[in-house]
């Protein structure tokens, strides 16, 4: 029986467990179908003299290889050249599919553990593909040739080639063009790669690997060796357990900050010099000020894209330092939507995605990495200091309860929430924008808080969101809302009036 394709490809991307659910017959599918649903109807006919190819590049999973290319021959099979770019992070792919303007395809399951691969498709200029834009078609075309048993061959049609080009330096090269670090002051900086795709892109950019000049970086690596099996820790810094050795090594070398990439290296996560985490939140705020300047000084208006999960310190940043935040749902596709419509110069997620319109509005971590870098480079003090102006409020972080229904229980939260704020004389805002949010602004009764309730795409799942403008407010807004999502429906949500102390806020 052929694999059920609607069970690995999800709302943004492919994602399966090798051989099982992924191997080279589906993956040429894939590729046939990419090539048909999105190559094809998009690249001007051969004809014309235009070129017509597709970037693909991957990971160092074991798997990766062989799969990107069995990728490449169904590509090649529509009678597209392929150019293979080899190991590459997902924004090295974002940056050879942007600069070549082509379509390209990332050969990457990302944090997950080693026995699973996938694929990030793109258009040409880096642009997303999702359910909504040709995946959702693309598993529909490549299930019913699999079910079939063949990929029909187009008559008349010459298969493209499929050649090789190391894309790498060009990619450093362009990085180092957005943000000059050549004028900082030294700094000390501790890299965990957690064996990832980091290990081969930071010695490029941040280093000399690439043949280009020195930084005034003392770069510590930690775990840079490429092994998908990642015998070291999880290559998701999301968990704060697979932080621990970044902030130790941080301590014990006396750096300045710690960088964390996740396994495809387009997520980064920063610890500061006493091994502290920043919170994407603070480096979406950072960076957003940065990009703004920017803006701002050659005449034009700055737009910043958010996501709802985002501190509520983002878009008051981005209002004070004359920009025009924009709230978007939470996933990449809805980033990168926002981002072309509204012209935007920058957009960040809780997440530590990253998305810059100089990078063809993809995300890239190594880019946010190097915002923070000449951030700090240029600032006397440290990054704990020098951070604490982002860090206004407290987060829960991502909490996951499993439920039955819901939507149910969504709405039962929603009943309840509002109804004891009625009692108390006040109003909360309610939205839908993604899932449930509810806000309390600060009023004289309490302050700040908010939280979002939102159901999980592929599991039985609702995730909680609370931020409050101290622990205390935080911490008991976090607590009333589970009891109420897990059946323990006792107390109230209103928040005791005094709140914690600066010292508590972290």
């Amino acid at each position: 029986m052929p694999p059920a394709l609607s069970s690995i490809i999800k709302a943004y991307d492919v994602r399966g467990t090798v051989p099982d659910q992924l191997d080279a017959g589906v993956v040429r599918a894939l590729g046939a179908a990419f090539a048909d649903v999105v190559v094809l109807p998009e690249q001007a006919p051969a004809a014309s003299g235009a070129a017509r190819h597709v970037v693909v590049g991957h990971d160092m999973r074991p798997s990766s290889p062989e799969l990107s290319a069995a990728f490449a021959e169904g590509v090649a099979s529509r009678g597209i050249d392929v150019v293979l770019i080899g190991l590459a992070s997902t924004d090295g792919l974002y940056y050879a599919s942007g600069a070549a303007s082509v379509p390209g395809a990332m050969f990457t399951a990302s944090h997950n553990p080693a026995q699973y691969n996938g694929i990030k498709l793109c258009r040409a200029g880096a642009r997303p593909v999702g359910q909504d834009s040709g995946l959702s078609t693309i598993r529909e075309l490549a299930q019913s040739w699999l079910d079939a048993g063949e990929v029909p061959q187009p008559q008349g049609v010459t298969p493209g080639t499929v050649t090789e080009q190391d894309v790498l330096a060009d990619y450093a090269g362009h990085l180092r063009s957005l943000v000059d670090l050549s004028g900082i002051r030294p700094l000390k900086v501790v890299v965990d790669a957690g064996n990832g795709m980091a290990g081969h892109t930071v010695p490029a950019v941040l280093g000399t690997a690439a043949g280009l000049p020195a930084l005034p970086l003392d770069v510590v690596p930690l775990y840079f060796e490429l092994d998908g099996t990642f015998p070291n820790h999880e290559a998701n810094p999301l968990e704060p357990a697979n932080l621990r050795d970044l902030q130790a090594a941080v301590r014990e070398h006396g750096a300045d900050l710690g960088l964390a990439f996740d396994g495809d290296a387009d997520r980064c996560f920063v610890v500061d010099e006493r091994g502290e985490p920043v919170s994407p939140s603070a480096v979406t705020a950072l960076v957003a000020e940065r990009e703004i300047g920017k803006e701002r000084a050659a005449g034009r208006e700055a737009v910043v894209i958010h996501n709802l999960i985002t501190s509520r310190a983002v878009p008051e940043i981005v209002a004070e330092q004359g920009g025009i935040p924009v709230r978007t749902r939470v996933g990449h596709s809805f980033i990168k939507e926002r981002m072309a419509e509204e012209g935007a110069v920058f957009g960040g997620e809780h997440s530590a995605h990253y998305y810059f319109r100089e990078f063809w509005s993809a995300d890239t971590g190594m880019l946010a990495a190097m915002h923070v870098l000449a951030a700090l480079g240029e600032a006397p003090q440290p990054l704990s200091q020098l951070g604490a102006r982002y860090e206004r409020y407290v987060a829960s972080g991502e909490i996951n309860s499993t439920v039955a229904d819901a939507a149910a229980v969504a709405a039962f939260v929603e009943q309840v929430v509002t109804a004891e704020a009625r009692a108390r004389g006040e109003d909360v805002e309610v939205d839908r924008l993604d899932g449930l949010t509810v806000t309390h602004p600060a009023s004289d009764a309490e302050p700040m808080w908010w939280f979002n309730l939102r159901a999980s795409n592929t599991e039985p799942l609702l995730r909680l969101n609370a931020e409050g403008a101290d622990a205390a407010t935080m911490q008991h807004v976090r607590d009333r809302v589970l009891g109420l999502v897990r059946g323990e429906h006792g107390g109230s949500l209103t928040v005791p009036a005094a709140p914690a102390s600066a010292g508590e806020r972290s």
